[in-house]
């Protein structure tokens, strides 16, 4: 189901599709890019950009240059091949997809521009939920790496210059340990125009990633934000609440929602977008 667009910015929209099939979805991507391709071209118009904001059912999609030799496990989960870069991966439920159909010559932005102002939003937002909603923040931080597109979270447990007194995204990470992958990466460019995105384990089922070597990589641990900072789990946190009142105990009321995290990231994108973010100097290789 698709939601009325959004304003964020004067040339920037939002979108929400919940519950959405993978092909339909990329279908409606690929026809109003190239709508908007025609309008620049013949019309010299510009359009606003969008922002869509997806709730894929379960599927496994493969990049234009994946390698089925990836899929190590088939099932009943559809695998779709797709146009985007990138290898093989999952969306899913609990899973935040984000497509960026964006005119990149508009914004002066280059391909290189766009990737790194996506890995710095998530890098943005992630590191903030876990610092407001972990109680290891200080041991727990979110970053891109220049050898592998995606956000990865790193342990600092035992970096000798650990100190509280600085925070946990400025110590360096040589000697922290990459726990693995949260975030990953994946976009198409068509005549200067994007599309595709990024994708953002919430609080998604991870088993999902057992069939596949996500984005290419055998042995690649994926993570999701719900296991590092509390997170709302409706239902579930429904019911603990009530036994919690029934026996007198304290409930968790300070959880993230998907839709918290969601917002985070869409003000943050959209704030690039404008230009009141700039991009911090690229992650080490």
């Amino acid at each position: 189901m698709q939601n009325t667009a959004q304003p964020l910015n004067d040339m920037l929209v939002s979108k929400s599709l919940s519950a959405a099939d993978y092909v339909p979805t990329l279908d409606a991507m690929l026809s109003r890019t190239l709508a908007r391709i025609a309008l620049k071209k013949e019309q010299g118009l510009r359009t606003p950009d969008e922002l869509w904001i997806v709730d894929h059912n379960d599927v496994y999609t493969l990049g234009q240059a994946g390698k089925e030799e990836h899929i190590l496990q088939r099932t009943n989960t559809p695998i779709i091949k797709t146009d985007r870069g990138g290898q093989v991966t999952w969306h899913g439920h609990g899973q935040l997809v984000i497509y960026w159909l964006f005119d990149l010559d508009s914004l002066g932005w280059s391909v290189r521009n766009m990737v790194s102002h996506a890995e710095q939003a998530i890098e943005d937002v992630v590191n903030d939920c876990l610092k407001s909603h972990a109680s290891n923040s200080s041991l727990i931080s979110a970053h891109a790496r220049r050898d592998a597109p995606g956000v990865y979270l790193y342990s600092h447990l035992n970096t000798a210059s650990n100190d509280k007194a600085q925070p946990v995204t400025e110590l360096p990470i040589d000697d922290a340990i990459m726990l693995g992958k949260i975030a990953s990466l994946g976009f198409k460019i068509k005549h200067g125009f994007s599309y595709h995105g990024v994708a953002i384990n919430l609080d998604c089922d991870l088993s999902a990633f057992n069939a596949i070597n996500p984005c290419g990589y055998a042995g690649m641990q994926m993570l999701r934000l719900a296991d590092f900072a509390a997170m709302d789990k409706q239902a579930q946190d429904k019911q603990l609440a009530a036994q919690a009142a029934e026996q007198s105990m304290p409930a968790m009321t300070n959880c993230l929602s998907y839709e918290q995290v969601t917002q985070k990231l869409i003000s943050n994108i959209a704030k690039r977008h404008a230009g009141h973010i700039q991009l911090r100097a690229l992650a080490p290789k």
